[in-house]
């Protein structure tokens, strides 16, 4: 079993391909200890998977997954940790803006005890206006909403221990919102300045609509790590103060109708159909309190599925083993 491994997905990267592996070969080799390379092929539609093929050909080190569409990079990422058979696993984007060279320092960091290690892009080089600016702003945001103190949650420049990183369900675009999701099982969490390197081949995959996104995520994230395990908490206080505010308003309503014989709908028309919103909008709330416990009770005792399909997983194959193993 390798001590390492080093996650990559990659998603029409054909110009990076080779120089990529290159440059990750290369450092791993430096590091001394045993290590396993993941590629992922996340539906890519050009030869970035032939290419990954014709690398598994030549180093047994090297594991591809082939997902049947593009699923996103959070979806990848996950591929890529549930095949991960290191001690410690390293992930990262396959375009080159990551520099494979700076790989020993999130080693380094988990040697001395960290679970997660987070790459700092504390120089950015990229649009202020479209890039820098937004970025900031959710950084800042998500570092005040998780209680995590890092500057930098969207690179995906980041080390793990295997223990930490498997106990983490990944879906959609949570792969950003590791750190805060891994502080809430306890896990110790550092930070290291990474460089900012801009791309030299290849067309950028991100856009100013992923950073929109990443705005409603935040509003999921601070709910999960807030009610992930108690929903309760959270629309049954809502149901009830409307229950309570809606009762009150038609006490109220009451008494006036009792002893000052007011004529209340005509005087008070708005606040009746308010009283009768509210409560049965508290209602409906402690409802879905209540189904969203259930839920919860399903998520703890279902098993794990995983949020993307494999088509194939290549490696090297030995005498008389198949050199594609299909999933499952």
């Amino acid at each position: 079993m390798p001590k390492y491994s080093v996650v990559v997905p990659f998603h029409n990267e054909e110009e990076n391909v080779t120089a990529m592996y290159d440059a990750l070969k290369a450092v791993m080799e430096q590091v001394g200890d045993s290590f396993e390379l993941i590629f992922v092929d996340d539906g890519s539609s050009d030869r970035t998977y032939r290419l990954l093929e014709e690398i598994t050909a030549v180093d047994s080190r090297v594991l591809v997954v082939k997902l049947r569409r593009n699923f996103g990079q959070t979806c990848a990422l996950a591929a890529g940790f549930d095949h991960a058979q290191g001690e410690f696993i390293l992930a990262m984007d396959g375009d080159l803006q990551h520099d494979p060279t700076e790989i020993p320092n999130f080693l380094a960091k988990l040697e001395e005890g960290y679970d997660v290690v987070s790459g700092w892009r504390k120089e950015r080089i990229d649009n202020f206006v479209m890039r820098r600016i937004p970025s900031r702003c959710a950084n800042w945001l998500m570092a005040k909403l998780s209680g995590v103190d890092i500057h930098d949650f969207g690179t995906t420049y980041k080390a793990y221990r295997r223990e930490v990183i498997h106990n983490i369900p990944l879906y959609g675009e949570m792969h950003r919102f590791i750190p805060a999701l891994a502080s809430w099982y306890g896990a110790s969490i550092c930070e290291i300045p990474i460089r900012n390197v801009n791309r030299e081949r290849g067309k950028s995959h991100y856009g100013i609509s992923r950073t929109f996104r990443v705005f409603f995520d935040l509003m999921t994230i601070r709910f999960l790590l807030k009610y992930m395990s108690r929903p309760m908490h959270f629309f049954g206080s809502l149901g009830a103060t409307g229950m309570v505010g809606g009762v009150a308003l038609s006490m109220w309503l009451l008494v006036l109708k009792l002893f000052t014989h007011q004529p209340v709908m005509d005087q008070h028309g708005p606040l009746f159909v308010i009283a009768g919103v509210l409560i049965l909008a508290g209602i409906q709330l402690l409802a879905i309190g209540l189904i969203g416990e259930l839920q919860v009770r399903h998520f703890y005792q279902s098993q794990y599925r995983a949020p993307y399909t494999v088509d194939r997983i290549v490696r090297l194959r030995a005498p008389g083993e198949p050199s594609m193993l299909p999933e499952g």
